[in-house]
C-alpha cells in the first residue's frame, strides 16, 4: 500500500486493486506542483470527496471526467455533480459502505460544514463527512474536515484503524494539539499523517506539537508526492 500526500487535504491511496484520490484539490493548490499532474493522476479509479468546499472539491469533476472514473461520495453532493458535470458517481451515506477495487470505503460522521460556490453565495452540497477504509490488512481513518467528536469513540471501537489521515491545521478544523488529543483519546493508531496545514500561512506549518504528544506513535510529515510505504 502507498498513502501520497497532494498537498492540502489531497492523497493518493493505492490499496488493493484500486488508485483513490481523496479530495484531490490540484488546481489552484498553491504546495501542488502543477507540472506532476499526469503523475499524481496516474491509473486513478475513484475520487473520493469529504465535502463541498472548493479546497477538496475543486479539481474533482475535471478529473472525473478526463479519467472517466466515479465521483464518491456523499449522496446529495455527488447526485449534483452527476446532474451539473455529467460525470459517473457513486453517491452513498453515512453508516454506508461501498466496495472499491476490493478496498472498502465506510462512510463516517464529521463535524464541519459543507457547500459549493454559486452565483449568489454558498450553496448545500450535503453534509460532510468522514471515510474508514480497509483494505491488505489496514484499515485507514481519513477524518475530512472536522473537530474532536464524541464519535470518534465508537468509530475507533468499531472499526479499530491503524492508521490515521487528520486534519490538524486549525483556524477550520483541529489543529495539531487538538487532532493529536483525539487520536491518543479515542483512537490506538500505529501511524498518524497529518494534513490541511502548510497551505497558507493562517493554517500550522509544523506538525511538531503532534508529535509530541504522541509519544510511540510514528508521525509522518508528508511530502508532497512523497510515497508512504505501508
Amino acid at each position: 500500500m502507498k498513502i501520497i500526500w497532494l498537498g492540502h487535504s489531497g492523497f493518493r491511496i493505492e490499496i488493493e486493486d484500486a488508485v483513490l484520490l481523496i479530495d484531490p484539490w490540484l488546481d489552484g493548490n498553491p504546495v501542488f506542483p502543477s507540472a506532476r499532474r499526469a503523475e499524481a493522476l496516474a491509473g486513478v479509479t475513484h475520487v473520493l470527496l469529504t465535502h463541498g468546499h472548493g479546497d477538496h472539491s475543486g479539481s474533482a469533476a475535471g478529473i472525473a471526467r478526463e479519467r472517466d472514473v466515479a465521483l464518491v461520495g456523499i449522496y446529495d453532493l455527488i447526485n449534483w455533480w452527476q446532474a451539473k458535470e455529467g460525470v459517473k458517481g457513486i453517491g452513498f451515506n453515512k453508516g454506508g459502505t461501498v466496495d472499491l477495487g476490493g478496498a472498502k470505503a465506510t462512510m463516517v460522521n464529521a463535524s464541519h460544514s459543507s457547500s459549493v460556490s454559486g452565483p449568489e453565495g454558498p450553496v448545500y452540497a450535503g453534509s460532510e463527512c468522514g471515510f474508514m477504509i480497509a483494505g491488505e490488512g489496514h484499515v485507514i481513518y481519513v477524518s475530512g474536515d472536522t473537530d474532536i467528536m464524541a464519535d470518534m469513540a465508537w468509530m475507533g471501537e468499531l472499526h479499530a484503524p491503524d492508521i490515521g489521515i487528520l486534519c490538524a491545521g486549525g483556524h477550520y478544523t483541529m489543529d495539531m494539539k487538538r487532532a493529536a488529543w483525539a487520536a491518543k483519546k479515542y483512537f490506538d493508531f500505529k501511524m498518524v499523517i497529518p494534513c490541511h496545514y502548510r497551505t497558507f500561512p493562517l493554517l500550522e506549518q509544523s506538525a511538531a506539537a503532534m508529535v509530541a504528544a504522541l509519544p510511540g506513535v510514528k508521525v509522518i510529515e508528508p511530502k508532497v508526492l512523497g510515497p508512504i510505504t505501508v
